[in-house]
This record gives C-alpha cells, structure tokens and sequence, in this order.
C-alpha cells in the first residue's frame, strides 16, 4: 500500500454538509474516500480527453427558452457541426424551461469544445458532459 499524505481542505459549510449527506447516502464510511474517489473520477475523464480519441459524447443541458436568441443560437451552433451530431432530443420542462440532449461521435477534444461553447451561452442554467469511449 503507497503512503499516505493528509492535506486540508477549505469550503463554506454549507458545502460541506452537502457533500456530507451525499457520501452518506452513498455508504462511504469517510471523507477521505469520497474525495479520493471524486479525484479518481476526474483522472479518469482527463485522460478520456488527453488522448482525444473518436468516443461517443452525451452533452445535457437545461435553458431558459425566453432568453432571446438563445434557440436560435443552439441550433445554429448544432448545424454547424451536424457532421460530428448523431441524434438530439428536445424536452419541455415548463413554460419557462427546457432540457436538450445532443449525442455525439467525434474525438474527445472537439466534442469538448462544442459542450463548452453551449454551457457558455447566457440563458443555459446547467449542463453535463459525458464522453464513452468506443470499445
């Protein structure tokens, strides 16, 4: 087993009691696991995008469709890049919101880029990418 090396951590509480309920609901018996676990995670995913290798990329996000201009915005960054999508969903939240899906095959490093550009849009409250590396 490596040695191990303690180091501190600072975050506002209400963070941390968030992330206490979450490693709790997970059945971790500690912090130090999770965390070791989150880091492991973004290794993980780092290494997906350093070798920018042709995978399959999921890109999520919720938008405000009232902000102006911002369908507009999303589609034509969309048909831009229309080589590298292979299937979108569409999803009505409520009168004010909506859920895109975007599936994508294209290196890692470009699928990347084009999830950055969408979060960066105003009116895109949160988004999520997942890269899957072809087999």
């Amino acid at each position: 087993m490596e040695e191990l090396y303690r180091f501190g951590v600072s975050m506002e509480q209400s963070l941390i009691e968030k992330f206490d309920k979450l490693i709790e609901k997970k059945g971790y018996t500690n912090r130090s696991e999770a965390i070791r676990d989150l880091i492991r995670e973004s290794l993980a995913a780092d290494k997906i995008e350093v070798k920018n290798e042709l995978m399959f990329g999921v890109i999520s996000f919720i938008y405000n469709h009232h902000q102006r201009e911002l369908e507009e915005k999303i589609t034509d960054y969309q048909h831009h890049n229309y080589k590298s999508i292979v299937s979108t969903t569409h999803i009505h939240i409520d009168n004010e919101n909506c859920l895109e899906i975007i599936i994508l095959k294209e290196k890692a490093k470009r699928i990347k880029a084009i999830a950055d550009k969408i979060f960066s849009y105003k009116g895109v409250k949160s988004g999520k990418l997942s890269l899957v590396p072809m087999v």
